[in-house]
C-alpha cells in the first residue's frame, strides 16, 4: 500500500513539475519567436521611413501612407502593424499578447530607432528585453 501511495505521490510531483516549469518555458519560447516575427515584419517600413526622413531632413510626414499589411502566421496567429505620420511603428500579436513600438528620432542628419516591447521577457535585447 505504501508503494502505491509513493508512486502516486511521485506521479503527482512529476505532473506538477510539467505544469509549473516545462509548460511556461515552452510558452515563453513561442512568445519570443512571435516577437521576432513581429519585429522582422517592420524592416521594409523602417527603411522607407528612414529614407524619407533623411531625404527631407525631418521626421514630419515620414510615415504618411507607409503601410504594413497584416500577416497571418500559421504558428503565431495574426501579426499587425500601424505606421504613424511621424514614422513610429506599432506592431502587435493578440494570440501571444505581445506588442512592440519602434520610435524614430533624428538627432542629426541620420535616423536612429528605439524599440520597446511587452512583455519584456519575450523581447530581444535590442527591443528592451533581457
Amino acid at each position: 500500500m505504501r508503494i502505491v501511495l509513493l508512486m502516486v505521490a511521485v506521479l503527482a510531483l512529476a505532473g506538477f513539475l510539467v505544469v509549473a516549469v516545462v509548460l511556461p518555458q515552452m510558452a515563453g519560447a513561442e512568445t519570443r519567436e512571435a516577437a521576432q516575427s513581429l519585429l522582422a515584419g517592420v524592416d521594409a517600413a523602417q527603411k522607407q521611413v528612414t529614407e524619407r526622413a533623411e531625404k527631407a531632413g525631418s521626421l514630419t510626414g515620414s510615415g504618411k501612407d507607409v503601410k504594413v499589411a497584416a500577416r497571418n502566421d500559421p504558428k503565431h496567429g495574426e501579426l499587425k502593424w500601424l505606421v504613424s505620420e511621424n514614422g513610429a511603428i506599432r506592431g502587435w500579436n493578440e494570440k501571444n499578447a505581445i506588442e512592440v513600438t519602434l520610435t524614430p528620432s533624428m538627432p542629426g542628419s541620420k535616423v536612429a530607432w528605439t524599440c520597446k516591447g511587452y512583455p519584456v521577457s519575450a523581447m530581444p535585447q535590442n527591443c528592451g528585453g533581457h
